[in-house]
């Protein structure tokens, strides 16, 4: 397969070229390639497919209540809107529920299926704060690490846990970071009232990045900069959710200039009420109120995650910081891929996986490829 004519935007940079597909895989980045399958990308930008790190659903599936079918609902929803990867992220909640949503994710990854591709599984807890739980279930929320726990739940997904959300200040959370590390999972910080000292601690034993940064999470004081102090000066990954309700704008353009665009990652912390008009919805054992396509607890005013899609995040990252779609791309694209250590992932480069989205001038997806492979094709096309 041969993209013609497109712009590619990534790394800062716009190039004019064309890009051959060959065994899955991008082959060659050329002028004037032709062949036999051609897609035409005239006035169209080709950047690489979205990377969702941190998604609890879409497309009326959640995450906690899906069965090996849903997985695959939320799949060709997301590559719709231009995601060619992603990690289910799983509330907290009990032992046995959480085994058996993992035991569907690994059995649903170990058959092939349409959309787009699982990469690894995010665990959203146990072990987090209750003052800043936000829509954590109190009663099933840990206030002590368990390695052994997450030791069971890695032998349950066969190694596919990659992510973890944990507060630094629990007993038993910073000693263990490099035996979570060990494991094969990143550590993320997050839904936490760490101080300042607590999470630099955390930090340097290991832990990664930041869960929706600002967001479940004790501020900046100018006299105690807490967690989110110690993440913004640090070198960890800040996750953000740009939907214009999570952060205004000025905050997301305060903590890309903070962190520069190489450690920010967007994320859309979406819920199975994304793609759906306004209602009422679950999120794990939650129910959640729809309105104007802000989630929220029913009958409370506390978030509960979003209606964002990547495609929309990448839009809003455009409009809020008046930066070009190559800067903002690699929040979405090579950033998550790099945290992940996803060698072959995010960046169109010569022997990377042809997971592709090309945009129009507007930035709405016509196209999404993965593995090369069209899995989504706007109507007009």
């Amino acid at each position: 397969m041969i993209i013609k004519n497109g712009t590619i935007a990534q790394n800062g940079k716009r190039i004019k070229a064309d890009i051959e597909i060959l065994n899955n895989t991008i082959n060659q980045i050329s002028d004037n390639l032709n062949g036999d399958d051609i897609i035409d990308a005239s006035n169209c930008f080709v950047v690489p497919g979205f990377i969702d790190i941190h998604t609890h659903g879409a497309n009326n599936v959640d995450v906690n209540g899906a069965d090996i079918n849903d997985f695959e609902k939320i799949s060709d929803f997301f590559a719709s809107r231009g995601t060619t990867s992603w990690q289910p992220s799983i509330l907290t909640d009990s032992i046995e529920k959480t085994n058996y949503i993992i035991d569907q994710i690994v059995q649903y990854c170990n058959n092939k299926h349409s959309g787009a591709k699982i990469i690894g599984i995010h665990l959203e807890g146990p072990f987090l704060s209750q003052e800043y739980r936000g829509s954590m279930p109190e009663h099933l929320i840990r206030n002590e690490f368990d390695l052994d726990l997450i030791k069971q739940y890695q032998n349950t997904a066969k190694g596919l846990i990659k992510y973890i959300t944990v507060a630094p200040e629990l007993d038993g959370i910073i000693e263990n970071i490099p035996a979570i590390n060990e494991l094969g999972i990143k550590v993320a910080i997050g839904h936490s009232a760490a101080d300042y000292e607590t999470s630099m601690k955390a930090i340097e034993n290991g832990a990664a990045a930041a869960t929706h940064t600002m967001n479940a999470m004790k501020l900046l004081h100018q006299h105690f900069p807490a967690i989110s102090g110690a993440v913004l000066e640090s070198d960890v990954y800040c996750e953000i959710i740009s939907d214009g309700l999570h952060l205004h704008p000025g905050t997301i353009r305060l903590i890309i200039k903070t962190k520069g665009l190489d450690k920010v990652i967007a994320i859309t912390d979406s819920i199975m009420a994304t793609g759906l008009p306004d209602g009422q919805y679950s999120l794990g054992v939650n129910s959640i109120t729809v309105k104007n396509g802000d989630a929220k607890l029913t009958d409370t005013d506390i978030r509960a995650g979003s209606t964002l899609t990547m495609d929309r995040a990448l839009r809003n990252l455009v409009d809020f910081t008046n930066r070009p779609i190559e800067e903002v791309v690699d929040l979405l694209t090579i950033n998550p891929a790099t945290l992940l250590e996803l060698k072959e992932k995010g960046k169109i480069d010569n022997g990377y996986d042809a997971d592709l989205v090309i945009l129009d001038k507007d930035l709405n997806v016509k196209y999404t490829l993965v593995d090369g492979i069209i899995q989504c094709q706007s109507k007009d096309e």
